[in-house]
């Protein structure tokens, strides 16, 4: 896979950060012996060190210069988008998840922050962007990767399942048990591939344009049950669709299967730039604090079985 290496090495670097005091307190025994060896031996102090990382700094700089706009990250979205990942359709304000992590990571590059709408579709598609990123619960897949580049995850999603009639659910315990019902989801999703190839219902997913699409039908009972990102089904059920519940978190195929990153045109310099600023408000808890305040844990609802 071409672009998962930028992801793979940004991981590393923040497993290194997060890495326990002892692993510390080893690191720092081990320059402690180096130095006091080369002190012994009365030659000049080794600087490749410092010479490595100031090499570092220069091309961290290199990157965050790529640019649509300089001193300014571009930033799109959705059109409209909505709580928890942002608030009052005004990604602008810096309040919800995806909003607030967009001016953690300008924070800690220096940067302002300007805003352009696109469809989902649109922005895993492929081709130049006149933008730097797009961030709208953009899952990381291996497809997707063909066509575009993703940022290090910020987030790791759990898909879930909504109903309004809560009879059609009422043995539902497993994904086979999911299988008799209409289902259906966003077009170009995760959650519409976990449908198709997850839960494999007798009949077709209804494919829906948006997730405003895909609500709408739902709430005039088209569908039985609609898939959505579990904090999406959380604010639905709790605030948009009178009657409706979610009937439960749907397991994961893979261990951080629907891990969220940003989408960046293919072959972006900007990618590592990102992915350091993330590794770093990653290391320093600033995600955790975010999600935290504006993510709803799952908490007491159930799991279904595989």
């Amino acid at each position: 896979m071409k672009k998962l290496l930028s992801l793979l090495l940004a991981l590393v670097l923040l497993t290194a950060a997060c890495g326990s005091d002892d692993d510390d307190s080893a690191a720092d025994d081990d320059a402690e012996t180096t130095t006091t060896t080369a002190s012994d031996d009365g030659t000049a102090e080794d600087d490749s060190a410092d010479d490595d990382a100031m090499a570092d700094d220069d091309a961290m700089a290199d990157h965050c210069d790529a640019l649509k706009t300089p001193g300014t990250l571009t930033v799109a979205t959705g059109d409209p988008v909505f709580p928890p990942w942002m608030e009052d359709d005004d990604p602008s304000n810096g309040r919800g998840f995806e909003s607030a992590v967009v001016y953690a990571v300008a924070g800690e590059l220096g940067l302002d922050v300007t805003w352009v709408r696109t469809t989902f579709d649109q922005g895993i598609a492929p081709g130049e962007k006149d933008y730097d990123f797009n961030i709208q619960q953009f899952s990381i897949t291996e497809a997707r990767d063909e066509a575009v580049d993703f940022s290090m995850p910020y987030y790791v999603a759990q898909p879930a399942i909504i109903a309004t009639d809560p009879d059609k659910f009422a043995d539902v315990t497993s994904v086979a048990d999911l299988k008799g019902l209409k289902l259906g989801a966003g077009i170009a999703t995760t959650s519409l591939d976990y449908i198709e190839n997850v839960i494999q219902p007798d009949s077709p997913a209804a494919v829906f344009d948006d997730n405003v699409a895909a609500k709408a039908a739902f709430d005039a009972g088209q569908i039985d049950g609609l898939v959505l990102d579990f904090n999406t089904a959380f604010y639905v059920t709790a605030v948009e669709i009178d009657g409706s519940s979610i009937v439960g978190v749907l397991p994961e195929t893979t261990a951080g299967a629907d891990s969220l990153g940003f989408v960046l045109e293919e072959g972006s310099e900007l990618t590592p730039c990102l992915d350091g600023a993330l590794a770093t408000l990653k290391a320093d808890g600033t995600l955790d604090a975010l999600a935290e305040q504006y993510l709803q844990a799952a908490n007491d609802i159930p799991t279904l079985s595989n």
